[in-house]
């Protein structure tokens, strides 16, 4: 009988600890959901460009934005090319490979407020340095620690500085097929291009060289956004 009694009681005092559990005012443990994370940027999306998107007008701020890549055989090679459409025939043959073409890059820039010189010929490029507005040109990339101005990623092997004006050229930009947007001497094709130095300062006369400077641009084949103003 002993052994029945201890029995019962320690039934009882286990369905009261039961009881004294089930009324406890301890928050039951509740698992949180981590935090949602932002998804990174496709590669090719850069200063509000992309492949779908490769050139971008901003009238407010008067600038043109194109999508590029990176050509990293210019750090040790020397071109007279900054920028040239993918597309072009010389589409290989500079520093930076646009993703948009010499006519939406022209009309982007008479959007924004540039002239166009349209000095340029074939025939008087050896004497003549380009004309019409000036023009600032930055990059930056994913990553970037900022704006870099063009003189921070192209060498003039001379210390000058490149400055741009809008030469303009549509048409024989249009029949040569060549696809430049920004050469480094003056020049009859491209649509913009370097008023410090005359045609063929690079390929003539070899009176400079211009390199992309590997020491601040990103590796070959980076996506980079080429933002072009006008100077102020």
């Amino acid at each position: 009988m002993k052994f029945k009694k201890k029995a019962l009681l320690a039934i009882i005092l286990g369905i009261s600890m039961l009881g004294f559990a089930g009324c406890s005012n301890a928050p039951a443990e509740t698992t949180e959901e981590p935090a949602a994370q932002e998804e990174p940027a496709a590669p090719d999306q850069v200063g509000g460009v992309s492949l779908e998107n490769p050139i971008l007008v901003d009238k407010e701020a008067k600038t043109v934005t194109v999508l590029t890549q990176v050509n990293g055989k210019y750090f040790t090679e020397v071109t007279r090319h900054a920028s040239v459409f993918k597309d072009g025939t010389n589409g290989a043959k500079s520093v930076f490979t646009a993703y948009a073409d010499p006519v939406a890059f022209y009309d982007a820039l008479v959007e924004i407020g540039a002239e166009p010189g349209n000095n340029m010929t074939v025939d008087n490029g050896a004497t003549t340095h380009v004309e019409g507005t000036a023009l600032d040109m930055k990059v930056t990339w994913n990553g970037a620690e900022k704006e870099y101005d063009v003189n921070e990623v192209i060498k003039d092997s001379n210390g000058k500085q490149i400055a741009f004006k809008f030469g303009g050229n549509l048409e024989m930009a249009k029949n040569k097929n060549t696809g430049c947007l920004s050469c480094l001497d003056s020049c009859p094709v491209g649509i913009i291009s370097n008023s410090a130095y005359t045609y063929g300062s690079v390929e003539k006369t070899s009176e400079v060289t211009f390199m992309g400077n590997g020491d601040v641009l990103p590796e070959d084949g980076t996506y980079i956004a080429t933002v072009y103003s006008i100077a102020e």
